[in-house]
């Protein structure tokens, strides 16, 4: 009976999928790729990849743009959080915001649809992406930037540039954008485990025991937001 169960238990994680949203300029999808794909490899699920454009979910679920909020927020949250969960993690961060942080983010995310369709390692793709904007302060907006960091990891650039702007590649963005809004996630990143969503990197260990074992389902009622 323990080795029926170890053994359903098995299929099951090895069916288990992770939804991840994440824009491709985000300090804490950087920050939590590493871990993210050690539960993948240790549980045996898959994770689905939806790059999505960050500032417009953020706004429709009712978040502050960038600049409306207070530079203690801004000093904290994008400061502070960022250099001490770079440490805990052990991955290397600039010291301060990257110099291109605002440039759309169409190009870089097209790269990583078109590449999630030729069926390339979309983890190490992302991440590079990732680790280079945080790192080594590259343009995700720059074909140049791009290819130099897609050559960096063995990928041929070219195949991928020239589709990321394609409009059906496009229109996958949009969707995931649009998914995402649809969602209510309130930013990047998000992880979502049958239909539970786990909002910021820091939540990965309940993302975790999510693929092995789901939460209860919620019960939990607010009253309406006035």
């Amino acid at each position: 009976m323990h080795s029926t169960n170890a053994l359903l238990a098995s299929r099951l994680m090895s069916t288990q999928t992770i939804e991840y949203f994440y824009s491709t300029h985000s300090a804490y999808a950087y920050l939590g790729a590493p871990r993210l794909a050690e539960i993948c490899r240790t549980r045996g699920c898959t994770l689905i990849h939806r790059p999505f454009e960050l500032s417009p979910v953020v706004e429709a679920a009712g978040g502050l743009s960038f600049a409306g909020r207070s530079q203690a927020h801004i000093d904290y949250f994008f400061g502070r959080e960022i250099e001490r969960w770079a440490e805990y993690r052990g991955l290397d961060i600039l010291p301060h915001r990257p110099t291109f942080h605002d440039n759309p983010l169409h190009l870089s995310s097209g790269v990583l649809i078109a590449a999630q369709k030729e069926a390339l390692d979309l983890d190490a793709l992302s991440f590079a992406f990732l680790q280079a904007h945080w790192r080594d302060d590259i343009d995700l907006a720059n074909q140049d930037h791009l290819a130099r960091t897609l050559r960096s990891i063995g990928v041929a650039p070219e195949p991928l540039l020239e589709q990321a702007l394609s409009a059906p590649v496009q229109a996958q963005f949009a969707a995931n954008t649009q998914r995402a809004k649809d969602l209510a996630l309130f930013g990047s990143p998000s992880y979502i485990v049958d239909g539970d969503i786990f909002y910021g990197q820091d939540h990965l260990g309940l993302v975790d025991r999510a693929v092995q074992k789901p939460f209860r389902p919620s019960t939990f009622k607010n009253p309406p937001v006035s």
